[in-house]
C-alpha cells in the first residue's frame, strides 16, 4: 500500500520564513571596537565576519582584488571594513564603519572606529548605543595612552561590557608571560573607572587564534574564544526596565475614532491599563490600548516601537514625555553633564546651540542651560534619558554629545554673585569700547557682531551720567560699546574704568565701509585675548 504524505512541501519561501522567526528570537548585541593605530582593529573584525561566513562573495571577490598587503597571505581582511578610498590607501580607519553578521545564537552590530588620535572623536560616535567594548592591545607595545583614552571613552559612556583582547600574539610566540603583564597593567588603569565586567583574551587577528575558535597555541589560556564570549555575555540586564519613559516620536490621527502616540520605549515596561503622566503639561490618563503592526499588545518595554492609545483626550506633541506618575525624571532647564567635543571648531561657552535630547530638541548655552525644559535622568542610571547631543544651528552638524550628571550643582555657590562667576556665565570678561566720536553707526555694527557671537554687549547712548552708565554695564559683566560726542566725553569714559579695562579705537585711515570696520574691530578684539573669561590684565594696554 502506498501512503501519501499530507505534509506541505518544503520550499524556498517557507524556509526563509522560518528562518526569519528563528532569527527574531535572537537578542542583537551591538559592539565596537576601540585601541591605538595598527592594533589590528579592522582585521578582528574581517576575521569575525570571514571565518563565521558572514561575507558575501561579491564583498570577498572585491578584497582580493584591493589587496595590496603581501603579508596577510593573499587576503587582507582589513578591507572588509576600511571601505574609504583614502582609509585603504593609507591603511588606517578615518570614519566609524558599520557591519553586521549573525550566528544561531545572536546578531550582531559592529562599529569598527578609528584608532588614530585625529579621529578619537568619532569613537564616541560608535560607542554611544553599544553593549560591549573591545579594547584592541598590540602585545609588542603594550598598554598604550590611546588604548587608555578610548577605555576611559568606553567607560565613560557606560558600556557595561568590556573585552581587553590582547592581539598580535603570534608575534611575541604566545608567550603567557606578555599576556599576563598586560593584563595587570590594564587591571590597575581599569580600576580607576566605573566598568562592571572586564575580560581579557589572547587573540591573533591575522591568524585566527582565539577570535572564532580555541587556539592550540595556548594551551595556558582557559576562557572562551572571543566570538563564544560575544555569543554568551549576559546583557538582558543592562536595559533599564525600572523607569518608564516613552518619549512621543509622532502623533497618529488617520480619523476621529484614532488617536495614537508612536514612538520607542526609551526604558522600562508600559502595560495596558497603566496610569500615566504627561510631561511637560503634568495631565494625567491611562494606557487604553498598545497597538504595533502585528495588533495590540498587553505591555511593550525597552527598546519596542509601539503607538499608545490613552483613555483620555489629552494635547501631546512631539517632544512629550508618557511616565508613571510615581516615578518620573527630572524636570530643568539647566544640568551638570560631561560633555565629549567632535568638531575641530573650539567650543564656545557662551555661543547658542542645538541640544537634541530624545525626541525634544532646545536651544541651549553650555554649561548647560536650555530654553525649555528637559526631562532626564542621570546617564549612569539611564542611557537613554541621560545622554543628549549638540547640533551647530548653522552648518547641522553634531558637535558634541553630553553625559547627564545631575540637575544642578549640590554644592552651588552662595553669597553676592562675584566678577569671575559673571565672566564664566557671559563667556567673556567686561571692559569698555571707546569709538571715534560721531561713530554711532560703527557702535551698532559693532554690537551686533559681538551678539551674534555670544557676547553679552550693550550700546551705551547719550546719558545724564556717563560715568555710571559705563560702570553699571562692566559690573553687570556686559562689554560696553560708546562713541563720545565730545572729547570730555572720551575722557569719562577712560576715568569710569581701569585702563586695561577701556579699549580706545582710532579712526581708520583707510576707506572702509562700517560692516568691515566692525569685522575688523572684532577680529583684533579676539587676537587680543579680550573676549576670553580672564579677570588678570589683558594683553594689549589700552588700545587694540
Amino acid at each position: 500500500m502506498t501512503v501519501l504524505s499530507t505534509a506541505p512541501a518544503s520550499t524556498p519561501e517557507s524556509r526563509t520564513a522560518e528562518w526569519l522567526a528563528e532569527t527574531a528570537k535572537t537578542d542583537l548585541l551591538r559592539f565596537t571596537t576601540a585601541g591605538s593605530v595598527d592594533d589590528g582593529k579592522s582585521t578582528l573584525i574581517g576575521r569575525l565576519l570571514y571565518d563565521s561566513k558572514g561575507v558575501y562573495e561579491d564583498q570577498l571577490a572585491s578584497v582580493r582584488k584591493a589587496t595590496r598587503n603581501l603579508s596577510t597571505g593573499g587576503l587582507d581582511l582589513s578591507l572588509l571594513t576600511d571601505g574609504l578610498r583614502a582609509e585603504r590607501e593609507q591603511g588606517i580607519t578615518i570614519d566609524v564603519a558599520y557591519r553586521y553578521f549573525s550566528t544561531p545564537r545572536r546578531k550582531f552590530i559592529i562599529a569598527d572606529t578609528p584608532g588614530h588620535e585625529q579621529y578619537t572623536r568619532n569613537m564616541a560616535t560608535g560607542a554611544s548605543t553599544a553593549n560591549l567594548a573591545i579594547v584592541l592591545i598590540d602585545a609588542r607595545y603594550g598598554v598604550l595612552p590611546q588604548s587608555r583614552r578610548h577605555a576611559y571613552i568606553a567607560a565613560l559612556l557606560g558600556i557595561p561590557h568590556i573585552v581587553v583582547a590582547v592581539n598580535k600574539m603570534d608575534l611575541v610566540n604566545f608567550r603567557e608571560e606578555v599576556f599576563t603583564e598586560i593584563r595587570r597593567d590594564f587591571q590597575a588603569f581599569a580600576a580607576q573607572l566605573h566598568v562592571g565586567d572586564l575580560q581579557f583574551i589572547p587573540i591573533s587577528a591575522l591568524e585566527g587564534d582565539n577570535v572564532v575558535r580555541r587556539s592550540t597555541r595556548t594551551p595556558w589560556y582557559t576562557g572562551p574564544a572571543l566570538l563564544e564570549h560575544l555569543e554568551t555575555v549576559p546583557i538582558a540586564s543592562d536595559r533599564n526596565l525600572t523607569d518608564m519613559r516613552f518619549p512621543v516620536q509622532y502623533v497618529i490621527r488617520p480619523n476621529l475614532d484614532f488617536r495614537g502616540f508612536a514612538g520607542v520605549v526609551a526604558s522600562g515596561v508600559i502595560r495596558r491599563g497603566d496610569p500615566i503622566l504627561v510631561l511637560p503639561s503634568g495631565r494625567a490618563s491611562r494606557v487604553r490600548s498598545i497597538v504595533t503592526w502585528d495588533g495590540e499588545l498587553e505591555e511593550a518595554f525597552s527598546p519596542m516601537s509601539v503607538t499608545v492609545c490613552l483613555e483620555d483626550e489629552v494635547d501631546i506633541s512631539r517632544g512629550d514625555m508618557l511616565v508613571h506618575p510615581d516615578n518620573a525624571p527630572h524636570a530643568g532647564r539647566r544640568l551638570e553633564a560631561t560633555l565629549v567635543w567632535m568638531n575641530a571648531r573650539p567650543l564656545e561657552p557662551n555661543r547658542p546651540y542645538l541640544l537634541k535630547h530624545s525626541t525634544q530638541t532646545a536651544q541651549a548655552v553650555v554649561s548647560v542651560e536650555t530654553q525649555r525644559p528637559l526631562f532626564f535622568d542621570p546617564y549612569r542610571q539611564n542611557r537613554a534619558t541621560g545622554g543628549f547631543i549638540l547640533i551647530d544651528p548653522i552648518s547641522n552638524e553634531t558637535i558634541g554629545a553630553g553625559m547627564i550628571e545631575q540637575a544642578v550643582s549640590a554644592a552651588a555657590p552662595k553669597g553676592r554673585v562675584t566678577a569671575s562667576e559673571r565672566a564664566a556665565a557671559r563667556g567673556h570678561s567686561a571692559f569698555a569700547v571707546c569709538l571715534p566720536p560721531g561713530q554711532q553707526e560703527l557702535a551698532y555694527a559693532l554690537e551686533r557682531l559681538l551678539f551674534d557671537h555670544g557676547c553679552v554687549v550693550q550700546v551705551v547712548e547719550r546719558s545724564e551720567n556717563l560715568r555710571q552708565a559705563v560702570r553699571t554695564c562692566y559690573a553687570g559683566g556686559a562689554i560696553a560699546i560708546l562713541a563720545p560726542s565730545t572729547p570730555e566725553e572720551r575722557q569719562t569714559v577712560q576715568e569710569a574704568l581701569p585702563p586695561d579695562r577701556v579699549v580706545l579705537i582710532e579712526p581708520e585711515t583707510r576707506e572702509t565701509s562700517t560692516a568691515d570696520t566692525a569685522r575688523h574691530i572684532w577680529v583684533r578684539l579676539e587676537a587680543s585675548g579680550r573676549l576670553g573669561v580672564s579677570q588678570g590684565p589683558l594683553t594689549g594696554g589700552a588700545g587694540i
